[in-house]
């Protein structure tokens, strides 16, 4: 039995420190990197969301599709309640009906680089 007890530890170990050799290579992989990347189709402008599914979309009322996607900066997905009111420069994409689909909240490199277009 205390055969046993000596594979573990070294096991254990052993894969504690893959991941910590793993890790840092995962997390320096995502920082500033969109998955997937925002599609070249995808239009620039500015998002105001008034009272979901109402937004302002360059001024001009929109809605947002029943299953819409709003990527943040850090590129998870927020809720259109949590940015009411604020002025967010996006990309986005429509569905077939016209309705606002894919929404991307761009990060101030990325803005940069939509106005220098």
């Amino acid at each position: 039995m205390n055969r046993c007890y000596s594979l573990v530890p070294s096991a254990l170990a052993y894969l504690l420190a893959l991941d910590a050799l793993l890790m840092p290579s995962v997390a320096s992989a995502q920082a500033g990197l969109r998955v997937p990347p925002i599609p070249a189709v995808a239009q620039a402008g500015t998002l105001q969301v008034l009272q979901a599914p109402e937004v302002l979309l360059n001024g001009q009322p929109a809605r947002l599709s029943p299953g819409a996607r709003i990527h943040g900066r850090d590129n998870l997905l927020l809720l259109s309640a949590t940015l009411t009111g604020q002025k967010l420069l996006v990309r986005y994409t429509r569905d077939t009906s016209g309705l606002l689909h894919q929404v991307w909240v761009l990060t101030e490199a990325e803005a940069r680089a939509a106005t220098s277009q």
